[in-house]
């Protein structure tokens, strides 16, 4: 859930242009531009020429440029179109400035799904992080016909008392190592940062008045794509109950536990994480015939 914490605090793309209008060329072969999406400008980027599209989801204030160098990067390009975004109010899709009102994780589907309409995708898939992984159960559900397949890792489907101590842990972030501040501040401004945080944690925080503290409970029984989720089981931000429970309620999702993996493990371990995900991408579906591999 806490994307933040545990970024790496490298930007894999360094060789970034300014100046960015509707589309440019950037010297790694990625393009990036703006859309007029729900009534706000999203920024993307974008990679590959193949023909399965697939959506990168950051998780909590994270961006394009904070959370997925290594997928951008690695991801195959001739077998995969990957497209990373700012959801709106993060990263570079500002403004507006973020908030967190109750249906901000469904908003940020429904923004995620018409992006990827406005670029020309008809169907694709999602890879969802901490934050990024609840909007992409919620854009599973509310889209079934869209989606091909979805991998989501350091997410949950509902907040319980465990996890609120967890969140108000770190709520203050002068309290953070400078290490772990500096991506963020180096988005947002550290005051903007640090209210933008306590936001979060405050619109998380909501849905523990929720009965059963559903985030999407109710989503998950209605997902019907292939679905893999995966969890460091050295995650201290997202404790194990929670893959546990996803894979329980997804009908026919698996489950892959990488024991050294921590919230970030996409970054930790990009490698590994890469080749996990693009062979799930590309397995035929008849493997998720049988419920709950």
């Amino acid at each position: 859930m806490v994307a933040a914490l545990l970024l790496t605090g490298r930007s894999l793309l360094k060789c970034r242009m300014s100046g960015v209008k509707a589309t440019q060329r950037l010297c790694s072969s990625v393009s990036s531009g703006r859309h007029r999406v729900n009534g706000v400008d999203l920024y993307y980027e974008q990679t590959g020429e193949g023909k399965h599209a697939v959506l990168l989801i950051p998780g909590a204030l994270g961006s394009t440029q904070t959370d997925f160098g290594p997928q951008l990067k690695s991801l195959n390009k001739e077998r995969f179109t990957v497209v990373g975004w700012d959801p709106r109010g993060y990263g570079r899709s500002r403004p507006p400035q973020r908030d967190f009102p109750p249906d901000f994780f469904e908003r940020d589907a429904k923004d995620a799904v018409a992006l990827m309409e406005t670029l020309g995708f008809g169907r694709f898939s999602l890879l969802g992080w901490s934050d990024g992984g609840i909007t992409a159960l919620i854009a599973a559900a509310t889209k079934p016909q869209l989606i091909d397949k979805m991998v989501v890792w350091g997410s949950n489907a509902f907040v319980s008392q465990d996890d609120l101590k967890l969140y108000n842990m770190v709520r203050d972030v002068s309290k953070w190592s400078e290490r772990m501040r500096r991506p963020m501040e180096e988005v947002y401004g550290a005051e903007a940062f640090a209210k933008t945080w306590e936001s979060w944690v405050d619109g998380i925080a909501q849905f523990a008045h929720r009965p059963e503290g559903s985030i999407c409970v109710e989503h998950l029984p209605l997902i019907s794509c292939p679905t893999l989720i995966i969890h460091g089981e050295k995650d201290p931000m997202v404790p194990s109950f929670h893959p546990h429970y996803l894979h329980k309620h997804i009908k026919g999702s698996r489950l892959h536990l990488m024991p050294e993996g921590k919230h970030n493990l996409h970054l930790r371990y990009a490698e590994e994480f890469n080749k996990l995900v693009e062979d799930f991408l590309e397995e035929s579906p008849d493997y998720f015939s049988t419920p709950n591999n």
